[in-house]
This record gives C-alpha cells, structure tokens and sequence, in this order.
C-alpha cells in the first residue's frame, strides 16, 4: 500500500470505531509514552485528540496524561495507569454544560479537578470506580489511587460519597480527608482487615500524592497547541521512515510521517508534532534517541 494511502486508511479505521463530533473529552497534555484503545485498536495519544465513551487509556512508565472534559472538569493520570471512559456525554441544560460520566481506574494514581471558572456555569454527575471504591462526585477536586494492596481515595476540596464494593456509602465533606480501602492479592476488598475509616492527610503527604499526576516541566510533554516539533528520522527511503514511524507508534510515540521535497528529490519525515517549547522537544528528544538509536533535530 502507497504511504499516502496506508496512513488514510489508519486514521480512518480508527475513527471509525467512535463518533469524533462534537467531544466530551480531549487530551490536552500528554507526558509520553502513552496509548488510546478504540473498538480494539490500540494507538499512540497525542495533543489535542478528542475521546469518546469506552476509550481506554494507558501509561508507560514516567508518563502523564492531562484530559479536560467539555464541562471544564481535568483529569490527570500518572503513570504506568489504565483508565477507561466507560460513560462520557454532555448536554445543554439552561445555558449550562451538564456532563454525566462514569470513569474506571483499574490502577494507578489519578485527579479530577474542576476549576474554580467552571463550577457555575457547568454542572457534572460522575461516578469514578478505583477498583473496589466507588466515588460520586459532583462538583470537587479529589485524587486517587488503585496500587496492588490498596485503594486511596483522597478529597482535596468540595463533596463526595465514597463506598467500598457494596458497603454503605460514606460521605466525605471536609477538605484533605482521605479514604483507604486493603486489598488482597486478587483485587478483592480485604474483609480480614478493619473497616475503612476516614482520616487527615497531611500536606506533605498531598504533595507528594499530587506529583503522581503531575506533568512536570522537562520531560518532553507534548500540549494542545504546541508549535516545536521532534524530527526522529528523515529518509529519501519510505521503507526507512516507515520502520522508524512503525517503532515510535509501538513505543507509545505519536509519530507521523511527512512527504517533504520536491517530486524529484522527495524525502519522508517521522515527527512528533505539538511540543510547548525547545526545552520540552530536546527532552522527548532523548526519550527517541532510547528508542531508535538516532538523536533526532528539533524545531519550531
């Protein structure tokens, strides 16, 4: 299949397994590697993509993915995390947004915040399942966790009612308390250890939680609206970039191949599109040379 061609038939494979108009989600930030399964392809995530119910979302060690909801609302993921939007849909009720989701986080760390600009012009029914907690929010910030011997479910600002499998549920209501929930080593609620209490979490302990979602400056993260660009390989071989195109994408890289030339002395680019800064470009930049073997270019 001609490259031009083949690349067609990839994006439109992949659309086609969900609606792309009007998103209830996209992906503003994403600390690589990272991946989106639609319908049973799996793909690379870039700045700027737009998700949809049932998406599926997984991190690579070191990575982050920043998501802003149509209402306003983030949610951060840290690393080495699976994340699936199992209900995603939005509404206009009296001039407001109102969202209504349901997201799982089968492991790792998370945070869903709704800025302070949003809470009076949007509305939001969520319910987030960190593996045996169940959390229904409606309007907060919170961060959580689902590790191999338990669940942590933190409140930062706002309400929620938390309840482990099918315990009664428990409200949460003042700021910096934390939930946490034993596990065993199947992933069951661990009835052999006392019942889950609510206790004070300290600042230090927040911070240190909050790093866990954070997309720190330099390490080569890519943003909704970033002008650099990391060139991995450039080759007059489509063969070539082909196989470098090939090796970036499995790596978890949105990599995307460019025609670039005249006719006559054609070549083909592998690049990385949507970096914020040169800082953050020769940061991925490193993180490509891992991965190929060939220190790459940048540029705006």
């Amino acid at each position: 299949m001609k490259l031009h061609n083949m690349v067609v038939a990839l994006g439109l494979a992949f659309a086609a397994t969900g609606a792309w108009s009007a998103p209830t989600a996209v992906v503003e930030g994403v600390q690589m590697p990272a991946w989106v399964e639609r319908g049973g392809i799996r793909q690379p995530i870039s700045a700027g993509m737009e998700l949809a119910a049932q998406d599926k979302i997984s991190t690579g060690q070191n990575s982050r993915v920043l998501l802003r909801l149509a209402e306003g609302s983030q949610v951060k993921l840290g690393e080495n995390a699976l994340l699936s939007l199992d209900k995603l849909g939005q509404r206009k009720e009296n001039n407001q947004t109102f969202l209504q989701a349901a997201i799982d986080v089968a492991r790792g760390a998370f945070r869903f915040t709704t800025d302070t600009k949003f809470k009076f012009n949007s509305r939001r029914e969520v319910d987030i399942h960190v593996a045996t907690i169940t959390a229904g929010i409606r309007g907060t910030d919170l961060w959580g966790k689902s590790a191999g011997d338990r669940d942590i479910v933190c409140l930062i600002e706002g309400k929620i009612a938390v309840q482990r499998e099918q315990d009664a549920p428990i409200a949460m209501d003042q700021a910096l308390q934390f939930y946490i929930a034993p596990k065993t080593a199947d992933g069951r609620a661990d009835r052999s250890q006392p019942e889950p209490q609510l206790a004070a979490v300290d600042a230090q302990q927040l911070q240190q939680w909050a790093t866990e979602t954070e997309i720190a400056a330099g390490q080569g993260a890519a943003r909704m609206g970033g002008k650099w660009k990391v060139v991995a390989a450039s080759s007059p071989d489509q063969g070539e970039a082909l196989k470098v195109y090939d090796q970036l994408r499995a790596a978890g890289y949105p990599a995307q191949i460019y025609p670039v030339g005249s006719y006559e002395k054609r070549s083909y680019e592998v690049r990385i599109m949507g970096l914020p800064s040169r800082e953050e470009a020769d940061a991925l930049g490193g993180k490509i040379e891992a991965v190929t073997g060939s220190r790459p270019r940048t540029s705006a």
